[in-house]
This record gives structure tokens, sequence and C-alpha cells, in this order.
């Protein structure tokens, strides 16, 4: 399995989002998180993200139990394992589309990065925008440069919170398609969690966070 959670809780103070989640990712495995606002879908995705911890409960990656490394091991990972799409795309204003796009690979730029940028700009639609800014581009444009951004480190495991939420129908529409087709292409594990019901039933599998747990 490429991502297991075990027996995981979250609380803030007395009050607990998470009460028992256990799931199983294999890799490539696109599924969805579906439930209503306060259900902690986007707790659960930040423990998914090594952004957050667990009060208690085990999660593993890749075989690799993450409770007990350092926060500069946990930054690796999420560099180089995990892509993260948000809401709200997070695209730097002053940058280019492709400077936003690299950003994740400072760490290590190669000509190679460069070129795999371009190449899944060009596969979503948008080669003609390589140096644009965020602010000449239409919300659903931002949001296709924030997923090219999240593969451009080729991760394995890539964690969608919400990323149609701020777009119209058609947009939103066109970005579920995108994220499914991208899932298969790139063989990359999805977890899409949305509380659209139409975006989740694009995955094949659907699970609901309630009362604590998924069912």
């Amino acid at each position: 399995m490429l991502l297991e959670l075990s027996h995981i809780a979250k609380s803030y103070g007395t009050v607990e989002v998470l009460k028992e989640v256990n799931l199983q990712l294999a890799a490539g495995e696109p599924i969805a998180i579906i439930g209503p606002s306060g259900s902690g879908k986007s707790t659960l995705l930040n423990i998914m993200g090594a952004l957050d911890v667990p009060t208690r409960g085990t999660m593993s990656l890749d075989g690799r139990d993450l409770s007990h490394l350092t926060e500069n091991e946990l930054a690796g990972i999420r560099n180089r394992q995990i892509g993260f799409i948000f809401q709200l795309h997070h695209l730097l204003p002053q940058c280019t589309v492709l400077e936003n796009v690299l950003i994740p690979t400072l760490a290590s730029p190669n000509a190679d990065r460069q070129e795999r940028a371009e190449q899944l700009l060009d596969r979503v639609g948008l080669k003609h925008r390589l140096t644009h800014r965020p602010g000449q581009l239409s919300g659903g444009e931002c949001q296709r440069v924030a997923v090219v951004r999240a593969l451009i480190n080729q991760p394995k495991l890539l964690l969608a919170d919400e990323p149609t939420g701020s777009l119209d129908h058609a947009a939103a529409t066109n970005l579920g398609q995108l994220l499914a087709e991208l899932n298969k292409e790139e063989g990359v594990a999805l977890v899409l969690v949305t509380h659209s019901l139409e975006l989740a039933r694009q995955m094949p599998r659907v699970l609901e966070l309630r009362d604590g747990e998924l069912h």
C-alpha cells in the first residue's frame, strides 16, 4: 500500500474532530472523500500530507512510518512525494506561469524539470500562457497551473482540498475531468476532498467522513 492510516484521531482541546480513521490507498489509486463542512475533511488531508500530526494513530507513506521523522525529513517528503492542490491556487502574483510551476523544484533545479513543466502546461492547455502572470488568467486557468505545480516533482500522492470550490460549474467540471485523466496518465494516487457529489462521482471510490470516521 502507498498510504496507510491506522486508528487516526485528532483533537483540538476538548473537540475531537477525527475519532477513528482507517484507510489504505494503493499506488495510483484515486478516491474522493465527501462530508459536510466542519466534518474534518481538511484536517484529515493535512495529516495525510504530513502538514499536521494526529493526536493518536499512525500513518505510513510508501512503507515508511512518518510519526518519528524530523521536520526536515517531513519537509523533504512533502516536496518530493506529495503534491498539494488547495481551493485557492496560491500562485505568486509577481511570477510567470512557468516560474510558479517551477517553485517546488528550486531545491534541485535542472533542465529536465523545465521541460516537464512546459509539457504539463501544454497538456492542460496552457502552452500559450507560459510568460503570463496569474492576474492575467481566469480562475480555472490558475487552478490548472496549480495542478501542474503539484505534479512537477512527480509525486506519488496528490492531495486536492476542495480544488473546484472557487470555480464556476463549467470550470469545476473541466478541472474534475482533468484530475481524473492526470491520475491515470501520471500514475499518481489521488485523494480528492470535496463537498460536491458531482465531482466525487468522477472517482471510482467514494468515502464519507462522518462522525469522525470514514464510511
